[in-house]
């Protein structure tokens, strides 16, 4: 049977062979990478990023995985209007039944089935012949067909398969209903050369019912995602796998906004296009590491700091002369045209028309609570430049809002000896704590003081700092991990006042303890 919401799209019949379809799996495979982890608020902030940054496909999750990931991926599938809803799942039925319940809501729903099928694979993985694991695809596309309106087939390690197995896999896979056939490399192993070597030779031998395409997924081991990505397009991938600032497994996947780019400033080569509204790439990498709190590297390309500064005396004369010598594309082609810099006397509307440049679109209660913490840091700053207003308005962590909050601190440390810390707290429901501890530095006597005012036993994990602007009136962003009850919590906080900025880090996780508790078991009622 078909989905029941199943409507006709855009893409159904024969693709356009001069559009390349944009697969983000920014939520999914670039979000269970380590240190990028999202919880559910963040994960819809940056759907609806995506979805205005004009993705074709958004793969938001692994409703298998965990209570939490079935439910962002059931929100985002309710949420998203636009772009087709992808969910992982193993070629296993519980996975597959996971993911079709999780996009129930969604206007357009696709499911994602994976199955190993390189030699290495079968024998020491799955233990399964060439003939079973054809039939396991085979039946987990027929089941996934039923509860969604799209499947994906990803032969997983396909780029260390035999070339003639793979043609048999996806040939299966095509007849028994799966419109994307993906080629992965999920070891970051294979070179250009190869990349378009195989996707000529599938091009050739696979049989594809009117409509099917081929996709291509690249992980950055060898630094070669994206140029294997390119020539995965050059041979006829009609869809690309990929994340915002390459985030993902390992080293990371391919990243959106270069491929994007290179194919945008190298159309005559390559003579395809996306969809992709190309001026958000810019606003929607900073929200990214905004909520990851993952700083994008300075020289990354395109989205980095220096992608467009010109230092060298040579390249700043080239500039002046013509923008050409030096620059292959312009800054406001991404979104990050020249900061414009803010200060104490500038007004509200200045300050909204920059934050929707940066990508930020508040509501009035929203704005009056940026426009507060702009005009007080504008006190302490001579010029708040785009670092400092991407701060603010992406919260310095939406947790150190509630329940607790901070009605008073005190901290002291000193060389060769210990540091004291003072903390008064509220809670939302009218209590009040205040308590007193000592540590070996200002970071643990917060964690000790904070613990006992608030009844939550935390143990450090990782503890970084960093400035978000440059000079000496720069705010510092605190990164702060710590367990609890075996569980890793991740906090954040950002003031001129880098030990105020370790409050709000330590407040941001009790409060994410206290409020994820009663989440948790709901979801897991709900399942």
């Amino acid at each position: 049977m078909s989905h029941p919401n199943h409507t006709t799209h855009e893409n159904d019949g024969e693709p356009d062979v001069g559009r390349v379809r944009i697969f983000d799996t920014t939520l999914r495979d670039g979000e269970q990478a380590p240190g990028f982890s999202m919880d559910r608020r963040a994960k819809m902030r940056m759907a609806h990023a995506l979805e205005e940054l004009g993705v074709d496909v958004m793969e938001a999750g692994f409703p298998a995985a965990s209570p939490d990931d079935f439910a962002a991926v059931a929100e985002v599938a309710k949420a998203m209007k636009a772009p087709t809803v992808c969910a992982l799942a193993r070629c296993q039925p519980g996975d597959i039944d996971a993911a079709g319940k999780a996009l129930a809501q969604a206007r357009r729903s696709r499911i994602h089935v994976f199955l190993s099928t390189s030699p290495l694979h079968r024998e020491h993985k799955l233990g399964k012949t060439k003939a079973e694991v054809v039939d396991i695809a085979i039946a987990a596309i027929k089941r996934a067909k039923d509860q969604c309106h799209e499947v994906e087939f990803s032969a997983e390690d396909a780029l260390r398969t035999e070339h003639d197995y793979l043609v048999e896999v996806f040939n299966a896979a095509a007849d028994a209903g799966a419109i994307v056939l993906n080629a992965p490399d999920t070891v970051g192993y294979t070179t250009p050369a190869e990349m378009a070597e195989l996707f000529t030779y599938l091009q050739a031998n696979v049989r594809r019912p009117k409509g099917v395409i081929f996709s291509a997924h690249c992980h950055d081991d060898l630094g070669l995602a994206v140029a294997n990505s390119m020539a995965a397009i050059s041979a006829g991938a009609r869809q690309v796998e990929c994340t915002i600032n390459g985030i993902g497994e390992r080293a990371g996947n391919a990243a959106m906004e270069e491929i994007v780019m290179a194919l945008r400033t190298r159309a005559p080569y390559f003579k395809v296009d996306t969809g992709i509204v190309s001026e958000r790439l810019y606003p929607t990498s900073r929200l990214l590491a905004n909520l990851t709190q993952q700083p994008v590297p300075r020289n990354k390309a395109i989205v980095g700091d220096n992608a467009f500064a010109h230092e060298s005396g040579i390249h700043q004369h080239g500039m002046l002369k013509h923008r050409g010598t030096y620059e292959i594309m312009r800054p406001e082609d991404v979104g990050a045209s020249t900061s414009l810099v803010l200060g104490k006397h500038s007004g509200r509307h200045a300050l909204r028309q920059r934050l929707a440049a940066l990508g930020f679109e508040l509501d009035e209660a929203a704005m009056d609570d940026v426009f507060a913490n702009f005009k007080k840091l504008a006190d302490r700053k001579r010029e708040v430049v785009d670092a400092d207003l991407v701060a603010l308005a992406g919260g310095a962590d939406p947790e150190t809002q509630g329940p607790w909050r901070i009605q008073n601190m005190h901290a002291s440390s000193h060389v060769g000896g210990s540091a004291s810390v003072t903390v008064q707290l509220r809670h939302d429901d009218g209590r009040e704590a205040s308590e007193a501890a000592i540590g070996d530095g200002p970071v643990d006597a917060m964690l000790r003081a904070v613990q006992r005012a608030t009844g939550q036993p935390l143990e450090l994990v990782d503890f970084q700092v960093r400035a978000i602007s440059q000079g000496g009136d720069a705010q510092g962003h605190a990164s702060l991990s710590a367990t609890h009850l075996g569980h890793e919590y991740r906090g954040n906080g950002v003031s001129t006042d880098i030990v105020e900025a370790t409050a709000h880090a330590v407040l941001a996780i009790v409060n994410r303890i206290e409020r994820q508790a009663p989440q948790t078991a709901a979801v897991a009622a709900q399942r």
